[in-house]
């Protein structure tokens, strides 16, 4: 992926192009790696920077043309969207829409480039960040008393489905339906604070089993049902230097030995892998 500090260059009418060009070719064509996606950034629209937010599509624009003229034309370009995208709702998919001025100044633009060039619209869901003490066996996909959407009659068994059709149901009412989600990234940490309830290995392993159900196993969800999801777990290591809170720096699913701290069974056959 590439920096957010790099997007107005990639985004300047003048010289986006050839800054585009340079940094596929140290970047892409030179190691060879086989990639099939690159992202442009990373939660830009928090940003209280204008500049960066206007730049993320010209940015992605620029990319996508550099990667067909040097040759990778199989190589999509999406960019990793914060949930708060959009705006407060009580929970119920069919009541979500983008956020004020999002829907109208970005959305539009943003959604029909995934739709002429074909890379999914990314969204990060953390549930974890949702949650309280009364909904935790909702988001961990443990047994409870379901959420109900009287529009469309249908049942909800996990917060992260949800989240996931509330996105599908904003994108529909901008006309976009069609445009394939995935998930930029998604976790539970293993550790917290001592007095939070809710954080532990067992809850991570019973979050992430559940999401590698939905997103890999075809089972889909309410309104988008019967596919998978392009899905990325958050993350590989802890990250024991990060600043802030405890559970910040424990997302891992890996020791640095590579033994895992809780088994999603992703190094043995790999029919867990997503």
């Amino acid at each position: 992926s590439l920096t957010n500090s790099l997007l107005p260059s990639l985004a300047d009418k003048s010289t986006g192009l050839t800054t585009a060009v340079s940094w596929i070719r140290a970047n892409l064509a030179t190691p060879a790696t086989n990639v099939t996606l690159l992202l442009a950034g990373n939660e830009i629209l928090p940003s209280p920077d204008p500049n960066l937010i206007l730049s993320l599509l010209p940015a992605m624009r620029r990319l996508a043309q550099a990667l067909k003229s040097e040759g990778f034309p199989s190589i999509r370009v999406s960019t990793p969207h914060y949930l708060g995208i959009l705006a407060p709702s009580d929970g119920i998919p069919t009541n979500a829409t983008f956020r004020a001025g999002y829907n109208t100044k970005l959305f539009p633009s943003m959604p029909q480039f995934h739709r002429e060039t074909k890379p999914p619209f990314m969204v990060n869901p953390y549930p974890y960040f949702s949650y309280n003490p009364q909904t935790l066996n909702y988001t961990l996909f443990r047994p409870n008393a379901r959420i109900y959407d009287p529009a469309t009659k249908l049942n909800y068994t996990s917060m992260f489905e949800a989240q996931m059709d509330a996105i599908y149901t904003a994108m529909v009412k901008l006309g976009y339906g069609d445009v394939e989600v995935a998930i930029g990234e998604a976790g539970w940490p293993t550790q917290a604070e001592a007095d939070q309830v809710g954080v532990g290995v067992k809850e991570a392993q019973d979050f992430n089993e559940g999401m590698l159900r939905v997103c890999s196993s075809g089972k889909g969800t309410p309104l988008m049902p019967n596919r998978t999801f392009e899905t990325y777990l958050f993350s590989l290591f802890d990250e024991n230097q990060k600043p802030g809170p405890v559970d910040e720096r424990h997302f891992g699913l890996f020791n640095p030995d590579f033994t895992p701290v809780y088994d999603l069974r992703l190094l043995t056959d790999g029919k867990g892998s997503v």
